[in-house]
């Protein structure tokens, strides 16, 4: 069933995608292996892309198709959240970016492994930003890019973080097909990553034996 839902995904055959998500919850699969291969699906999809072989509207086709997955699965993934989450997360796409596809995959992987996660949308202002998460103090702040644009608004923030004293009580990270290890040292955070499993493992790692 894995190989077959993620060949869907590449073919960005929305209707055999849905039909095999909503088989396999039937038939007792776990959600988050069907989660992850629709996110392998995905994958091929950007290196379809990155070759050329697909365009900004196959990409975009193919982040829709992904949001209809999660919108059936969360609600079998949060069958799994404990009672008392694991952490909380604030996850945020700033000004000068629109793309939200990465920051909802964590999001979604986050809650399923008992995080709370708040996500505040895309062309986030950065005071908008600092100020919801100086008022739901969480323990992570994830800051997603697909547009180097948004580069200066994550460093902008990081800043605002600084100057109003809650910088050092949270670990910041950055995300995104475009960020580095370079970007994450611009922005000043803790952590940078280009996949969403990367963030929840190291949300995991630093929340242990909580």
């Amino acid at each position: 069933m894995n190989e077959e839902l993620s060949n869907a995904m590449l073919e960005l055959k929305r209707d055999d995608v849905l039909r095999t998500v909503k088989q396999g919850l039937e038939s007792g699969d776990d959600p988050l292996r069907i989660l992850e291969a629709c996110r392998r699906g995905m994958a091929l999809v950007g290196e379809r892309f990155q070759s050329g072989d697909y365009y900004l509207a196959e990409m975009m086709l193919a982040g829709e198709i992904f949001k209809s997955v999660v919108a059936v699965l969360d609600p079998h993934l949060s069958d799994a959240r404990r009672a008392r989450p694991r952490g909380k997360v604030v996850l945020a796409t700033l000004k000068g970016d629109i793309h939200d596809l990465g920051k909802d995959l964590l999001a979604t992987l986050l809650r399923a492994q008992g995080f709370e996660v708040l996500d505040l949308g895309v062309d986030v202002d950065p005071s908008t930003a600092v100020r919801q998460i100086k008022s739901s103090a969480p323990d992570f702040v994830g800051f997603s890019a697909l547009l180097t644009s948004a580069f200066p608004n994550m460093k902008a923030a990081a800043e605002l973080l600084e100057e109003e004293g809650l910088r050092s009580g949270l670990k910041l990270m950055v995300g995104g097909g475009v960020t580095t290890a370079l970007v994450r040292d611009y922005v000043g955070a803790d952590f940078q990553t280009t996949d969403a499993m990367q963030g929840v493992a190291y949300c995991l790692r630093e929340t242990e034996g909580k």
